[in-house]
């Protein structure tokens, strides 16, 4: 069985990487799988197929990111988020690594990676991981208060538009165009299938749920007073962790956050940060605190998340929540809201505490609740559990495999 994934975005980013553990775990499993991507980093894998490996290749790349979202700025008013179209792409089919594959398997597609009119071209069975909403909707990654995209979209709010054929309303109709029926989609938490399943473009497709994964072998537990030490933070004060790739992305609820800690007594606890942050907001806020930026290894990040007494996820929308999973993971409680992807990932009072959608003195008294719990311990235990149990990359790599074949089974029967 041959399986290649085709991967926008460079391989340490979220939805990418996410892809890349998958690919891993399948070949652990015996499954020669493969990666084409437009990533620069190859984490030295030679199963990982880049075409961007000159100058050259990285100019045409630059300019398919370029010209996709080229129709994007007529829209002057639009909110400056992420707005993707599909319009132009790098043609995959022409490859060897395509014509060697049995199943071709989409995982995030964007910033002028695939041209969705490539799809028709594809002669063999598709995957494809939704890792946001984009594949449901008319070019945002998510949707936020609006529900456009269970009509066909049109007036988009985050183009800010007043019209209803938009260039939202177009790319959906492109989408229904070239999507070949056959496609198998896959949402990473069940939110995320139940939107697809309501959306005007896929409520027809065969959509199912395999959570996202991470290594509980690298995301392990480490006593919290030898993290700390590692981290050089000298504190008897609770630790709470927050943190993103970028905490300002529009989705992740830092405000509701702030809205929490601001009820939280300052001499009892101790505010830690990872991520792209404004440290001027974390001085404002009049507690002891640390920011340790970006971090891109996973030894930094375990250790933070051991030291933590309790990580916060404060999402107002998210397709799953991997911080979520790797904090469980290191055996440290989450507080999130009961909503969307995170809703999945936390049993309320079990592992973790998820507070009413999206009120942030509920994620204050849930902060508490985890902090003052007489069975903390528990918590902690019953948190690592449920990761290895559901999300651990080789759960995930058999339900993927447990797919291809039944893939290949139909197919040979027809």
């Amino acid at each position: 069985m041959k399986i290649l994934h085709i991967v926008a975005g460079e391989l340490t980013g979220g939805a990418a990487k996410g892809a890349y553990l998958l690919h891993q775990g399948l070949i652990d499993l015996g499954i020669k799988s493969k990666i084409l991507t437009n990533s620069t980093i190859t984490l030295e894998d030679k199963n990982v197929i880049s075409v961007v490996t000159n100058k050259k290749s990285r100019i045409k790349n630059i300019i398919r990111g370029q010209l996709d979202s080229l129709p994007v700025l007529f829209y002057r008013k639009r909110k400056r988020i992420i707005f993707s179209t599909g319009l132009v792409g790098f043609d995959f089919t022409k490859t060897k690594e395509y014509k060697e594959a049995d199943i071709i398997h989409l995982h995030w597609i964007n910033v002028g990676f695939v041209n969705m009119r490539h799809l028709t071209k594809i002669k063999k069975p598709i995957v494809w991981t939704m890792r946001d909403m984009w594949p449901m909707t008319g070019g945002c990654h998510y949707s936020l208060n609006c529900e456009n995209y269970k009509i066909g979209c049109g007036r988009c709010k985050q183009l800010n538009s007043k019209r209803n054929r938009d260039l939202s309303s177009w790319i959906v109709k492109r989408k229904k165009k070239y999507l070949p029926k056959s496609i198998k989609f896959v949402g990473i938490s069940n939110w995320l299938s139940g939107e697809a399943q309501k959306s005007e473009l896929l409520e027809n497709f065969d959509i199912r749920t395999i959570g996202n994964n991470i290594n509980t072998k690298e995301f392990s537990l480490l006593d919290k007073e030898i993290a700390k030490k590692l981290l050089g933070i000298k504190t008897n004060k609770k630790i709470i962790l927050v943190g993103s790739r970028n905490l300002k992305d529009f989705y992740k609820g830092f405000n509701k956050y702030l809205e929490a800690i601001k009820k939280l007594d300052k001499t009892k606890h101790f505010l830690c940060f990872f991520g792209k942050l404004d440290s001027k907001i974390i001085e404002n806020l009049g507690f002891e605190y640390k920011n340790f930026g970006t971090l891109y290894d996973v030894t930094s990040l375990r250790i933070l998340y051991s030291a933590s007494n309790v990580f916060i996820a404060p999402s107002i929308q998210e397709a799953f929540g991997k911080t979520l999973v790797e904090a469980m993971a290191c055996g440290t409680p989450v507080v999130c809201f009961d909503a969307t992807g995170p809703k999945d990932i936390i049993t309320h009072k079990v592992d973790g505490y998820k507070a009413k959608p999206f009120k942030g003195e509920d994620l204050a008294n849930g902060i508490e609740w985890v902090l003052n719990n007489k069975n903390y311990d528990k918590l902690c235990q019953n948190a690592r559990k449920k990761v290895m149990e559901n999300f651990d990359v080789k759960i995930i790599a058999e339900e993927y495999k447990k797919l291809y074949e039944k893939i290949i089974n139909e197919n040979e029967q027809q």
